[in-house]
């Protein structure tokens, strides 16, 4: 019988997330609620648990060194490795759009200390239990926003302007490609997930699609095969343009 296979999933208490849980979870995985409100983290093993997924609470700031350094040590405690990584974790601005003649210096360095730098954070302290993994698999979830291929597209509508949102997953983006090249010689496959216009509480419920839906292609990119791509960013449809 096949070893259970361990995923950690950041910001997994709600949303996109936890749908991304609850999918890994459906699959077979062990499944890490890494977030950082103890009640709603909980609240949210507790639905796992009683649809079935194996499910155990990560407490996780992804802005916070020493909470994520806990959350590796307490990673390799249940498991010895970790198999995969979904970077789900991140921040809008308090308005939306958030235009750049409006954005502040504040608010940029708030939103890319948890879209980017958290992100960054989680991977390094987690890279050494990956390496542990036979198929380890990263998956960045980032946005459409992000793109500047579709961004810079005449017709194609995407949103508002946006001074430090969109410029965090275009930043993202960008470090997943490194990151990309420098595991290029090793087990582990990084790429990117575009979940679309999903309604969740980032837009106040208004997205065109579910929260399910939104995480099928993270759950994807999660599971891929030993000859799966890294390196690319993808929605349901396919490639994404950077």
């Amino acid at each position: 019988m096949s070893e259970t296979m361990t995923a950690l999933v950041t910001g997994a208490n709600k949303g996109i997330g936890y749908e991304v849980a609850a999918g890994l979870g459906a699959l077979g995985h062990r499944v890490g609620v890494g977030a950082r409100d103890p009640r709603r983290r909980e609240d949210a093993v507790a639905r796992l648990r009683a649809a079935g997924v194996d499910a155990f609470g990560v407490p996780l700031d992804v802005t916070d060194d020493a909470s994520v350094a806990t959350a590796a040590a307490l990673l390799s405690e249940h498991a010895g490795r970790l198999d995969v990584l979904v970077n789900n974790a991140g921040i809008l601005t308090e308005t939306w759009p958030d235009t750049p003649s409006a954005a502040t210096p504040e608010m940029m360095r708030r939103v890319v200390e948890t879209n980017v730098i958290g992100v960054v954070r989680v991977t390094n302290a987690m890279l050494p239990l990956l390496r542990r993994a036979q198929r380890p698999r990263i998956v960045n979830q980032s946005s459409h926003l992000g793109s500047l291929g579709l961004q810079t597209t005449p017709g194609v509508e995407f949103g508002g302007e946006s001074g430090a949102y969109a410029p965090s997953k275009t930043f993202l983006n960008a470090v997943t490609v490194q990151y990309a090249k420098e595991l290029s010689n090793t087990k582990i496959k990084i790429n990117i997930a575009c979940p679309g216009y999903v309604a969740t509480d980032f837009n106040g419920f208004q997205g065109t699609s579910t929260a399910a839906e939104g995480a099928a292609i993270a759950i994807r990119l999660a599971t891929l095969p030993d000859d799966g791509p890294t390196g690319a960013m993808f929605d349901d449809a396919g490639i994404v343009p950077w």
